[in-house]
């Protein structure tokens, strides 16, 4: 193996790590890592499988969008407790590195929820729904970034 294609396959496998630890973007990570592998391969596979990785990773961003906002909306949660949610996050990661995204994000989201319910159970109960929406499109995200990776690496096998 060159190095580009070690280097590809470090991009890809850092963008997954960094899916499941949210620092990275990962899935526009594992496609800058197919990108680089199929300009420096340069043959018709090496950009089709290109290619194939830009529409699976449109169609995990469409539908991480979509999937977890239809749920966001069938359990009731306001536009303004998923951006109090985002806040919390943003908070929380620079007060606790990296933790406390996990913890700002649902702090954010339950307070935003108690200040407009008046009712810690329905607050729960939308804050549970919030962090399942979020959950989800990790998990979109990652199944597109792990389906990236196998499609370049049957690139390389096939080049």
């Amino acid at each position: 193996m060159d190095a580009v294609t070690l280097v590809a396959g470090a991009m890809i496998t850092l963008g997954i790590l960094g899916l499941v630890v949210p620092v990275l973007p990962g899935l526009l990570l594992c496609l800058a890592g197919v990108l680089l592998w199929a300009w420096e391969v340069d043959t018709g596979t090496s950009w089709t499988v290109f290619g194939c990785g830009v529409v699976v990773a449109a169609i995990g961003w469409v539908v991480q969008f979509l999937v977890p906002n239809r749920r966001l909306k069938a359990a009731g949660v306001p536009g303004v407790a998923k951006f109090a949610g985002l806040v919390g996050a943003v908070i929380g990661f620079f007060v606790i590195p990296y933790v406390g995204l996990f913890v700002g994000f649902p702090a954010g989201v339950f307070a935003a929820e108690q200040l407009r319910l008046r009712d810690a159970a329905r607050a729960r109960a939308a804050t549970k729904a919030a962090v399942r929406a979020v959950l989800t499109s990790i998990g979109i995200e990652l199944a597109a970034a792990v389906l990236v990776s196998w499609i370049w690496v049957a690139g390389v096998l096939l080049s």
